[in-house]
């Protein structure tokens, strides 16, 4: 009897729960969604950068269009974010992402730890998007993390 092959998902995830485990689906989604955020947050990082008239939702709320410090910071930050985005599509396998899953079993874990802090940043910032905007965004996405984090590692990629 041949056993049965092993099913994966559009991003190259397994979709086969572990044993003992209620992940499957779900984790590959929580990290889709997780990535996506990511993404979403290098674009608008990435808008601040070119000078969108959106200072006051980052860096402390205090300009409207950023300073050319800030700017640049914001190019580092997307960079960062669209890592984060490949740690998290590593920590389930995905195809998208060549980082080695040690690395992403790791990884994820600091994600959590400085999306909470973020969290706790921005709700004890003085600008009302950051509290009311960014603090949910970041403690949405840390819970989101944890979540994909909390997982078996990933099946080997072939």
């Amino acid at each position: 009897m041949r056993a049965a092959p092993d099913r994966k998902d559009e991003f190259g995830a397994s979709s086969e729960p572990q044993v003992g485990r209620s992940e499957g689906p779900i984790r590959t989604r929580a990290a889709i969604a997780a990535a996506t955020g990511f993404v979403c947050m290098a674009g608008f990082e990435i808008a601040l950068a070119l000078g969108a008239p959106l200072g006051r939702a980052a860096w402390g709320g205090q300009n409207t269009e950023l300073q050319p410090g800030l700017r640049i910071a914001s190019v580092g930050s997307a960079a960062l974010l669209v890592f984060a985005a490949l740690i998290v599509l590593g920590r389930v396998g995905s195809r998208f992402s060549a980082l080695p899953a040690t690395f992403c079993r790791r990884a994820i874990w600091v994600l959590v730890g400085i999306l909470t802090l973020g969290t706790l940043m921005n709700l004890a910032s003085p600008s009302p998007w950051e509290r009311f905007l960014q603090a949910p965004i970041a403690g949405v996405m840390a819970v989101l993390c944890f979540a994909v984090a909390r997982g078996a590692p990933p099946a080997r990629r072939r």
